[in-house]
């Protein structure tokens, strides 16, 4: 399994994954309330793309996890209850992380959290932070299990979602 930056030529199967995972959670449980072809869609795998925030995770010829990483939270981030006073831009911020339905259950949203701890911490950052929807009770938990630590449930400002409150999350990293 390979995890590597976007290029151009992944837009395609990258739109299809984040268009394959969204219709599967609004047959199933939407624990994340994406909705098809709103959010993510092919325009976020553009931008992340332009913006080189875009990451995929590959096995062999076949891509089955998507994500952006960037310093952008998308909101308004001071609301936090932070253990650490991180400037924004000094922390890295995991969006749209996304697994193939089909690979479900077989450790590849850990993998490529893993990842991005490591990308963060080797490009020196202090901490990786994110956000959840509060019912979505398996990446929270996910999460949880790989060390972040909860740092309040707050509405991020972010009007345009729908979506009142979020689950902040911190990973935070030993400075030198």
């Amino acid at each position: 399994m390979e995890i590597r930056n976007a290029v151009l030529s992944d837009y395609e199967k990258a739109s299809e994954l984040y268009d394959k995972v969204t219709l599967h959670l609004e047959k199933n449980i939407n624990y994340p309330n994406w909705i098809h072809k709103v959010y993510p869609s092919s325009e976020t795998v553009e931008k992340g793309i332009k913006e080189g925030s875009l990451f995929v995770c590959e096995e062999g010829e076949k891509l089955i996890g998507v994500f952006l990483l960037n310093t952008d939270p998308g909101g308004d981030y001071s609301r936090g209850d932070w253990t650490e006073e991180i400037a924004e831009g000094k922390y890295m911020i995991i969006h749209a992380l996304a697994v193939d339905p089909d690979y479900k259950g077989r450790g590849i949203g850990k993998r490529m959290v893993g990842f991005c701890l490591d990308f963060a911490r080797e490009n020196g950052y202090g901490a990786i932070r994110l956000d959840a929807v509060p019912k979505n009770t398996p990446a929270r938990g996910m999460y949880e299990s790989m060390g972040f630590r909860f740092a309040g449930e707050r509405d991020l400002k972010r009007y345009e979602t729908g979506i009142p409150s979020f689950a902040l999350y911190e990973y935070n990293f030993e400075m030198k």
